[in-house]
Parts: C-alpha cells; structure tokens; sequence
C-alpha cells in the first residue's frame, strides 16, 4: 500500500512549502547529514520498520528521512498535537514515509493516531514522552514481542521508563538520548532557552526588559531559560524543590523564592520542571493582572487549568495561541498554548542546528539499540560515551574547529598513580 493511501494526514496539497520547510533545515544540519551518508551506504535498518512519535516539524522530518535512508520503512506520528505542521506531514508522504498525523486533532483522533503508528508494526520506536511505550505496555500488548527496543528525546519519558523498569514491566530496551552530554547540554539548555523566548515573542508581540520572568523549576532547560531572560533585560526569579540547584541558581545571579511569593511579582512564567500542578489556584489568586503564563515542560498540566478555569468569570482567545481568563475579581490572566510547549505550540521548536546534534544521537542510538537488544536487555540505557563524542567531533568538523589530543605520554600519566 502507497504511503499516500496509508497515511492519515490534513491535506496531501501542502506539500509544497513543507518541502521548502525540510530543505531549509536540512541545509543547517551537517551532522545528521554525515550519518545519513553513512546509513545510505551500510543500511542498518534494511528490513526493518520504525515508528516516531516525536513534535512533527521539520527537524523531526528530516529525521525521519535519514532513518528511512539507512533502509527502514518509517511510520510517524506527532507528540503534541498543537506542534504538528500540516505542511510538514504532507512532504513526508510524498517522500515515501507513512504519517498519521494532524494539527490541533481532539484528544480521541490524537490517541488514535499514536495506535495506527503502532499498527504499522515496528521493531523500533523512537519517543517522545513514552507515548508510544505506554500504549503498547497497556492496550497493545500484543504488539509487545515485535519491538526489539528503541530509545526516547525527554527528561519526562526516562522518567516513565525507569518507573517502569524498576516495577519490573519494561519489556525491550530503551536508550536515554535525554542524558547524554550531546542532549541536554545544548539541546535543553541553549535549544529550549532561545526557541522559549522565540514563541512567548512572537506570539505575544510584548517586551521582556525590565518585566519580572519566574523560571519554575532550574534544570538544564530552567538554565537555558533563564540565562536567555536574563538576556533579553528581564529580573529573573527561580523557584525550586531542589536544594542544590536552588543554590546553583543564586550563585548564577538570580533571586530564589517560593512559589507563593514569586506569584506576586511575575509578569511572565515559565514551567520547566515535568510535573504537575506547579502553578496552581492559591497562586493564580495572588498573581498581577495581566501576568502571562507558560509551559516549556513536557505535558500541558504544569499549569493547573481546571483550578484556573474554576477561579474564572469568562475566558476568551485575544491573539493566536493566547486565552485570556478573567477572573472574579476583575484580574486578568494569560495562557498561552494551552499550557502546552510554548516553544513548539506558539513557534517552530529549537534551532536547526541544536537538533542538528540531538537527531544525530536519536539515528545513532536506534542504530546501536538494535544491534545490542539482547545484551541490553529490558533496560534503561545511556548513550555510549563514545556516540556522545562522536557527535560532538562531527560538531566540532562541521564548524571548521579542531581541538587538541592526549600525547602517549600524557594518557599513561593520566592513567598511572605512581607519576608525579
């Protein structure tokens, strides 16, 4: 069957500008092309297929492609539904790859979306969130036995994975691309801090200098947030469950405070932590009116929108990806995107050429999972040390940077505790 056939997308005539959208970041993303040529030559996945749930934009197609050029027959669905492009969706059908995938389906269409990307069969996923893992771990068992292991783009999703491997019900392996080096210390912090800023900007068309930026939650991505708040000329302030990072954040330069207290002050929030409930009604009661309120977790339930809804006197959309609730008092409050990823809802995701490495361990890391399942097991895994530097010296090649090496000497030194 033709993939345009099989496909269950929003219109097939779009494929125009979404192959401008995949020719333009293909351009900006050296790295992932060098394995693409190595794919198309050794063709790792002949024989194989591989679904993708993940933010269907046109990073994550080329993505895509270069799996299908080392021999797979992809399948891909979206992992949000207000980050799928249309556009997008319909180029990667007229590339040979089956989408089911749609912007903005309601929660039952989007759900099963996920399930016909499932039915396809796949021996290797590749997630986001642990979408895909979770279906198949409980309504679809029985296309358990055919996967051989995969591997997952989220903090939120390793999460899920560990909880499940150490409840013993993890049944193939999964790579943790979130933990490598390569991941989140570009990916998280410098991706998630600039694409952040990019959408709460364009869609709210409203300075941030001089204005009150609350980070909740100060891991890799709070950093790259923050660090970007801070240079855009806002006053930043962190809160925190943790203690160290709460400590690491003061020494960066910004005010730490509770949730409470920082819920008086903040003019614009931004939730980072992957839990739920961080912003909730005993701080929607105290915030400034006109506050404007932000998700670059994983899930929209960072922000409590049932307390908020329930604190409301009327609610209307002001701009695109915009909601304004007034409240009983007259105070009035904005959610943007729903509450959901602000940077991939309101904009277009992180840089080409932050993907550009985190895509390259995503190829990678399925090549290695699949090569490795059965010493693997049904485990939880990092990226090998030696695929993290990898990408990182394609990285470094691609910019026209070299670096030094260890002489034999300096290496027997290092490895000796009798040298002085």
């Amino acid at each position: 069957m033709s993939t345009v056939k099989q496909s269950i997308i929003a219109d097939i005539s779009l494929a125009r500008d979404g192959h401008l959208k995949i020719d333009w970041v293909n351009a900006h993303m050296p790295v992932l092309n060098r394995i693409r040529e190595q794919f198309e030559k050794e063709q790792p996945f002949k024989g194989l297929k591989v679904a993708i749930s993940l933010h269907l934009e046109a990073k994550t197609a080329y993505l895509a492609k270069v799996v299908h050029a080392g021999g797979a027959e992809v399948a891909i669905t979206g992992s949000n539904p207000l980050s799928t492009q249309d556009d997008v969706c319909a180029a990667l059908v007229e590339d040979g790859i089956t989408v089911f995938a749609k912007y903005n389906p309601d929660p039952r269409e989007y759900k099963e979306l996920l399930i016909r990307t499932l039915e396809t069969k796949p021996d290797l996923i590749i997630d986001d969130g642990g979408d895909l893992v979770s279906i198949l771990h409980s309504e679809r068992r029985d296309l358990l036995t055919q996967v051989r292991g995969g591997a997952e783009e989220t903090t939120t999703g390793i999460l899920r994975l560990k909880a499940m491997e150490k409840e013993g019900e993890l049944q193939f392996p999964m790579v943790a691309v979130n933990d490598a080096y390569c991941k989140y210390l570009f990916d998280n912090r410098y991706g998630t801090g600039q694409s952040v800023w990019d959408g709460i900007n364009r869609t709210t068309n409203l300075v941030v200098a001089g204005k009150t930026v609350v980070v909740v939650g100060y891991g890799w991505c709070g950093k790259g947030v923050a660090m970007r708040a801070k240079g855009l000329g806002a006053n930043v302030v962190v809160t925190e469950v943790d203690a160290i990072r709460a400590v690491e954040a003061y020494m960066d330069g910004f005010t730490v405070l509770p949730m409470l207290e920082a819920a008086r002050i903040g003019d614009y929030f931004v939730t980072v932590t992957g839990n739920r409930d961080v912003i909730r009604g005993e701080h929607f009661k105290v915030m400034k009116d006109g506050a404007i309120l932000s998700n670059a977790g994983h899930f929209d339930v960072e922000v409590n929108k049932p307390e908020l809804e329930a604190l409301t006197a009327s609610r209307r959309t002001v701009r695109r990806n915009i909601e304004e609730y007034r409240l009983e008092d007259g105070r009035k409050l904005y959610l943007l995107a729903e509450g959901r990823l602000v940077n991939l809802a309101a904009g277009d995701g992180h840089p080409a050429e932050i993907m550009d490495m985190t895509f390259a361990l995503q190829a990678m890391s399925l090549k290695y999972v699949n090569e490795h399942c059965k010493e693997i097991g049904s485990r939880v895994v990092n990226v090998p040390y030696e695929l993290d530097e990898q990408v990182a010296r394609f990285k470094l090649e691609s910019l026209g940077i070299g670096i030094d090496r260890l002489t034999a000497e300096q290496k027997a030194y290092l490895d000796s505790w009798t040298q002085h």
